[in-house]
């Protein structure tokens, strides 16, 4: 047991102190070397705050512990061969249905116009698609908030062209999964509008309601909590006031949940990427947030839901229950998960998920999505390192850069436009060379960059409303617009620029969502056409990476590691060995030396043996 006497360095062994403790030192822009100085290592972890400047209390303390407690075991490392896989191989493509391809004209993208483009994305190279929500919804989150799990969304479609769409997909020998939100449904929800109408029926617990409010904060913005007049209590919703968390203890509910997946299942889908899946176990009771670790994350509550007390439970149910006896894949979405808590809920033995999304990488230290400033690609080198040589062949990471909820990644890194053709070309190679799997977001092969939205009118999507709508209260509207700009999913929300033809060949009617004139310049009638491209460059890439059995199941050796700005590492199994040499400045850099070797793939010609050329990155097969 850890009590508040325990050392620091005991509470590190632990997996979840160990990434509680990391992600505080993230936040702060404190480097992991200060726990490994044996002084700090020693001092017991009641001493922490006052090592912190009591920028965290007692209380937070207490949170730590209770947490650490509540998990004895440690994925050992694991050292034999990989398990081979056929998602361990795949590259996956995701889907945004509303932005991809509209069939009708009605500005918004579609079933049928997905179908339309299938032969595109096998053209890419692509194994499977991983597909955002369809269900009926009423649209406050674009169809994260499920009113009907069994039908289609009418803007999409029916589920006859759901049908379609499967089959087309396997016949091109690609997969398919679904996105999976189980977290939480619509207030329209049939389940909902029976638990607050009938509150004595079956129904009645199906979602989590209180008498009285707590002060867990969402997500979204304001309370989490909604007054339900019917009831005369409050009901939780951890994110838009129109999406009602489930209450996962309920057996009754995770029956039905279960019965729903088979139901997908049955029809023929290949997987499930699990919308926050990690939230579901709430702890026991809903107490009261920590006041000291709201202050530092901007969130209260999140330390009782992003790691509850029955999540492993729930997810070897599902395992056992559903997803084992049909094969199917799963990739949970796990929004506040370090390293150490991945491996627990994604090893082999463990039988809960194949893999997660871990967002660690998508902002620099002391940074958060909505502000404004430059990612430094040093600090994606020095993540993956840590990555590729701590997380164990036992586990295995998914890769990713881009996703519907995140800005585009070349406007992170450097908006200039002389880069944005090598920036996407470098980001495609350290995609599609490390050891995991590939999950491009559609627009990422072209190398889309954010719109050039001018107006707070021209946004949609409900996060960057409500935070604007937050900020205004303190600052004025031109600065608080620019916050939201900063980091606001409709970045990536916007159609899928086809051609340079009005609405950029999305639709023929005028598109649900603005979009600039960015079509004109990049779209993918030009792309297919220019062998320099970086479509083409994804296709190469793509089409390397299945050549060459290493990539996906062979060891990663890293040189160079204290060198900034480059990045290079050896691929090797007891077949080949390929080196992979990256530029991550926009100034020349010197040339590590090379073994003897075959150049496979790079963003140029060879201009030069001495010095790699800004952002450059290249492939080479070692002799």
């Amino acid at each position: 047991m850890l009590t508040k006497n325990s050392r620091i360095k005991e509470i590190y062994a632990n997996p979840i102190g160990r990434d509680i403790i990391n992600r505080v030192l993230l936040q702060m822009k404190i480097s992991k070397k200060a726990i490994n100085n044996p002084i700090i290592g020693n001092l017991k972890i009641k001493d922490l705050p006052k090592l912190l400047k009591n920028r965290l209390d007692d209380e937070f303390i207490d949170v730590l512990l209770n947490l650490s407690n509540t998990e004895k075991e440690i994925v050992r490392a694991d050292e034999g061969p990989i398990k081979k896989a056929w998602w361990k191989e795949a590259v996956f493509y995701q889907i945004y249905p509303r932005s991809f391809k509209d069939s009708n004209g009605d500005g918004i993208g579609d079933l049928q116009g997905i179908i339309s483009k299938l032969d595109y994305i096998k053209k890419l190279g692509i194994d499977a698609i991983w597909l955002s929500p369809i269900y009926d919804s009423p649209n406050d989150d674009n169809g994260y908030d499920i009113r009907d799990y069994k039908k289609i969304m009418d803007e999409f479609g029916t589920m006859e062209d759901f049908d379609q769409l499967l089959d087309e997909v396997h016949n091109r020998g690609m997969g398919l999964i679904m996105d999976l939100v189980v977290n939480h449904t619509s207030d329209e929800h049939q389940w909902y509008q029976r638990a607050i109408s009938e509150p004595d029926s079956k129904y009645g617990d199906y979602y989590i309601f209180k008498d009285q409010p707590n002060n867990w904060t969402s997500i979204f913005g304001g309370s989490a909590w909604n007054y339900v007049e019917e009831r005369n209590q409050y009901a939780l919703h951890l994110f838009s006031k129109k999406q009602m968390d489930l209450n996962w203890e309920n057996e009754n509910l995770r029956a039905e949940i279960h019965d729903m997946i088979r139901w997908w299942l049955e029809k023929g889908v290949d997987g499930f990427r699990l919308d926050v899946i990690n939230y579901i176990s709430k702890s026991h009771g809903i107490p009261d947030g920590s006041e000291s670790i709201g202050k530092v994350m901007g969130l209260y509550g999140m330390e009782h839901y992003f790691y509850g007390p029955n999540l492993h439970r729930y997810l070897r149910e599902l395992k056992e229950k559903v997803f084992m006896p049909y094969n199917a894949f799963t990739v949970g979405e796990t929004p506040g998960i370090g390293m150490e808590m991945s491996k627990l809920l994604t090893a082999e033995d463990r039988n809960e998920l194949d893999m997660v999304f871990s967002f660690d990488h998508l902002e620099t230290p002391g940074h958060y999505k909505f502000d404004d400033y430059r990612y430094d690609l040093n600090y994606l080198k020095k993540y993956m390192i840590d990555l590729m040589e701590n997380y164990g062949n036992c586990c295995h990471p998914s890769l990713f850069f881009e996703n519907h909820d995140n800005p585009r990644m070349i406007s992170k890194i450097n908006p200039d436009p002389q880069y944005r053709n090598v920036l996407g070309k470098l980001l495609a190679v350290i995609l599609l060379t490390l050891r995991g799997t590939p999950f491009i977001y559609q627009g990422q092969e072209l190398g889309m960059i954010n719109q050039d939205f001018k107006t707070i009118e021209d946004l949609r999507d409900v996060e960057s409303l409500n935070l604007y709508r937050e900020l205004t209260k303190s600052m004025d509207k031109d600065k608080a617009f620019k916050k939201v700009l900063a980091g606001s999913r409709d970045h990536a929300r916007t159609p899928m620029q086809w051609e340079d033809q009005e609405y950029a060949g999305f639709s023929t009617g005028k598109p649900w969502i603005m979009m600039d004139h960015d079509y004109k310049n990049c779209n993918v009638d030009a792309q297919l056409n220019d062998e320099d491209s970086i479509f083409n460059f994804y296709q190469k890439l793509i089409a390397l990476r299945k050549e060459h059995n290493v990539i996906p199941y062979g060891d990663v050796i890293f040189t160079n590691k204290m060198v900034k700005n480059l990045f290079t590492y050896y691929r090797k199994d007891e077949n080949e060995i390929l080196y992979v040499e990256i530029n991550l400045s926009p100034n020349k850099k010197k040339r590590a030396k090379l073994p003897e070797g075959e150049r496979l793939l790079s963003n140029y010609e060879v201009v030069s043996l001495s010095h790699l050329q800004p952002y450059e990155a290249s492939i080479w097969k070692i002799k």
